[in-house]
């Protein structure tokens, strides 16, 4: 072999070897640009998303005194946010306080129970016990030491497990969500019952809805959620539905007849045990979660941004 093709062949192998090295290099730039799309979807996938104007990442937060551990719901009073009225799942007491407030007042309508959630119509006292029996009282009295004036409503629901409730000012009805029902014979939806405040105090079941699970798989993306309602409050200024489940940390909008529009997952880190929901005049949004023996129950406060 003389000197030329000598030269030629080592000339071949450089540009082989500098071949083998650009493709090794734009293998390991394509490995790196997967990992990359691939950790920007799961950060993406983290971080959950959020009804329009407010921020389910971002809240104020407002522990609940001792008496106040196990809170399961509480509400406004025409919407004003300078005092919360609240319960706990054990006794017959609804609560009052202003959120910081480290102590809490309250007065007592009823025996111990298992009381899942409150509203306030029309001046009246709503007070949810979880077999779905009802107590009504006249708001006047929430600041005495002993309730005297207590309706009780039963047999308007269905049997079942309910702890979610929602009362409309303006038209004085009532709307309770089954958490479980014995008349559920489908998981495909969740049933929900209209009840009509009465003048003395009572509630009168007036109508029926339901909400489409299957409509909550599609968009969650996820097969079989055994959907169990929570807590379900109304954005008076949209006329949507807000509803929650604890079981499946997540929170359900619906339209003003019930049609599903949207599922937000819930952070785990920010929602423990997400039971009650509500909405200010400000149109500001509250979810509580109750505590246990390490942590104190608290109330979140999502501020409205346009």
């Amino acid at each position: 072999m003389n000197f030329y093709s000598k030269k030629n062949m080592t000339g071949v192998k450089k540009q082989g070897a500098k071949h083998v090295l650009a493709l090794y290099a734009a293998g390991m730039l394509a490995v790196a640009v997967v990992f990359l799309i691939i950790s920007c979807k799961n950060k993406q996938k983290a971080i959950p998303v959020s009804p329009p104007g407010y921020d389910l990442n971002n809240p104020a937060k407002y522990k609940m005194p001792e008496d106040l551990t196990e809170i399961s719901g509480f509400a406004f009073h025409n919407g004003k946010n300078d005092s919360v009225y609240a319960e706990q799942d054990e006794e017959g007491f609804l609560f009052n306080l202003k959120l910081g407030d480290k102590k809490a007042s309250y007065t007592k309508f009823g025996k111990s129970g298992d009381y899942e959630d409150v509203a306030i119509c029309r001046e009246q006292v709503i007070m949810l016990k979880s077999d779905g029996t009802l107590f009504t009282f006249p708001f006047s009295q929430v600041r005495t030491k002993e309730v005297t004036k207590v309706q009780k409503t039963k047999g308007q629901l269905p049997e079942g497990e309910f702890e979610a409730m929602c009362a409309d000012e303006k038209t004085g009805l009532v709307y309770v969500l089954c958490k479980h029902c014995a008349d559920e014979k489908t998981s495909k939806s969740s049933s929900g019952y209209i009840l009509k405040l009465q003048a003395d105090g009572t509630l009168k079941q007036t109508g029926s809805f339901a909400i489409d699970v299957k409509e909550i798989e599609r968009l969650a993306d996820k097969k079989r959620v055994p959907f169990r309602p929570s807590a379900m409050a109304k954005n008076t200024f949209t006329n949507e539905w807000y509803i929650l489940s604890s079981v499946n940390k997540m929170l359900v909008v619906a339209d003003v007849n019930w049609k599903v529009k949207n599922v937000y997952p819930l952070s785990v880190t920010i929602f423990g045990q997400p039971e009650g929901m509500a909405f200010d005049n400000q149109r500001n949004l509250y979810i509580s979660n109750e505590g246990d023996q390490l942590s104190a129950g608290n109330i979140l406060k999502f501020s409205f941004k346009k």
